[in-house]
């Protein structure tokens, strides 16, 4: 089994000379399944990128360091297809690559046995962008699998997936027989999988790299790194405060001295002696302290989550907030996709819905969307899984947010923007330039200005860290106003939903939250 080797790797953005990677060193070998986490624009999928494809890489970025891959044969499976991509035929898109020509019959059977896959659709003639997102990513999967990689390296499989298609990439990165280092912000499929962790983060407002390598589990990482941390806060603010006593202590001492020394009469040198000596000593020991306070225990520097709330915005039990009916969903080419609709939302319900790669979910909640954006008795915002849909490229963040341009204005959205741990550089780049994590806050911030009682959720969770979930699924409980949400993560939908309905071709079909996570 061959081996992949970083050596203290460093990386630096060409635009900006900005740091995002620094001295990662780490070895992918046999049996490893290396999940990569980290905050939005960390340097992910950079990482996985600079180990396949280093000439295209180093278009965007400077490198120290070393990658050593032994000759192995890597599978990179991209985060997208590329547009040209997207027209081709299927059998167009398996037979640009040499190996899959040289595939015996069986041999692509035995492929497509191990993705789930019909045997002949590698021969199809539909165009590789009319398919599901699982589909896509099986599709990539089996070309990869022709070329016989030693080492997979999976950028965001999960991402368009379903619940079920999940399910099957979790079996598949735990059973595929090759070292796998992939990026995914799924937190179960995490959990599943990961038997080791890289962790990279930027401190000090994103100036300061920092990589952690564990060999454990997701789950036990997190819960190791949150156990001490809360620690060494504990440790910090204990020390502290046992500083600032005695302190207060030596303040009160001195105080009482000078005031003696400003007291004793003339006539008593010796305690004036008495009195500066004991000062002299008090001086001195208020200098020990200070140089022990160096040594304290330092509040631990961590790159926080993100944080926006919500404003309370109550909306009445008995508001109706939807109440839908739909003979028909069709796709724009005319396709059906589904019938027989029939759907109600209620004051604060939280409504998800799920359904299979295709099934038409989010033409679904962009029709809901239509209806329910121009209503005046409630306040709707749109959170769509296209952020293009809504979000004008060419302008920059904080020209999106400004309504009346006042300075006070401008200064309370650069706040908001801080807060969600932009930069002051990123807050002037063109949104087309930003990160999906980057868009996805954008978008989140947009909502809350707008003083929304109704979300409406395109997977509103795709392009968060794992290491944000947590913050997300907090806000979106804590929202009292109705969601009508379009997801599955299954994190998010077993702590925040209310009530699931299945879309299904023959409508809406209740599901039970046990039965769909299990």
């Amino acid at each position: 089994m061959k081996t992949l080797q970083v050596r203290n790797l460093s990386v630096t953005h060409k635009k900006d000379l900005r740091p995002i990677i620094s001295g990662l060193s780490f070895t992918l070998g046999e049996g490893d399944r290396c999940a990569v986490i980290g905050e939005e624009g960390n340097g992910k999928s950079t990482l996985l990128k600079l180990i396949a494809d280093p000439e295209a890489a180093e278009r965007y970025v400077e490198t120290e360091g070393t990658i050593i891959t032994g000759g192995a044969v890597i599978g990179y499976l991209k985060q997208e297809l590329t547009e040209e991509e997207k027209q081709m035929e299927i059998c167009g898109y398996f037979c640009q690559s040499e190996a899959f020509l040289d595939r015996t019959p069986r041999e692509l059977a035995d492929i497509a046995r191990l993705l789930s896959l019909p045997g002949g659709i590698f021969y199809e003639d539909r165009p590789m962008g009319s398919l599901s997102g699982g589909e896509k990513v099986k599709m990539q999967l089996a070309r990869l699998l022709c070329e016989s990689p030693d080492i997979l390296l999976l950028d965001e499989p999960s991402g368009d997936l379903d619940i079920e298609a999940l399910q099957w990439l979790e079996k598949f990165i735990v059973s595929c027989g090759r070292p796998v280092l992939y990026v995914s912000h799924d937190e179960v499929l995490l959990e599943r999988t990961a038997n080791m962790v890289i962790h990279l983060e930027l401190l000090r407002r994103r100036t300061l790299p920092r990589c952690t390598v564990r060999r454990v589990g997701y789950r036990e990482y997190v819960d190791r790194r949150l156990a001490s941390i809360d620690h060494q806060r504990q440790m910090a603010r204990d020390e502290k405060a046992q500083f600032d006593a005695q302190q207060q202590r030596l303040r009160e001492i001195k105080e009482k001295v000078n005031h003696s020394l400003h007291s004793i009469s003339r006539g008593d040198p010796h305690g004036g002696k008495m009195l500066k000596r004991k000062m002299h000593a008090v001086t001195s020991m208020e200098k020990r302290f200070q140089r022990e306070s160096e040594q304290m225990t330092q509040m631990p520097d961590v790159e926080e989550a993100i944080l926006l709330d919500f404003e309370k915005t109550h909306l009445p039990d008995a508001k109706r907030v939807l109440d839908l009916t739909l003979e028909r969903l069709y796709i724009p080419d005319g396709s059906l996709l589904s019938q027989d609709i029939r759907l109600n939302v209620t004051g604060g319900e939280k409504l998800f819905i799920v359904g299979k790669n295709g099934a038409g979910k989010s033409t679904l909640l962009k029709q809901i969307a239509e209806q329910l954006l121009p209503r005046r008795d409630i306040r709707a915002a749109y959170m769509p899984q296209n952020y293009a849909d809504l979000l004008p490229l060419d302008k920059t963040p904080v020209e999106f947010l400004t309504r009346s341009g006042s300075r006070d204005e401008i200064s309370e959205i650069r706040t908001f923007l801080g807060s969600v741990k932009y930069t002051p550089e990123e807050m002037e780049h063109q949104i087309s330039d930003l990160s999906g994590g980057q868009k996805a806050k954008l978008l989140f911030i947009h909502m809350i200005r707008s003083g929304a009682n109704v979300l409406l959720l395109d997977e509103p969770t795709r392009n968060f860290s794992p290491l944000s979930g947590p913050v997300i699924r907090s806000i979106l409980r804590r929202f009292d106003g109705a969601i009508i949400c379009v997801s599955h993560d299954r994190k998010l939908i077993g702590e925040v939903a209310g009530r699931v309905c299945m879309l299904t071709p023959q409508g809406m079909q209740p599901v039970g939250l046990d039965e769909l996570l299990s």
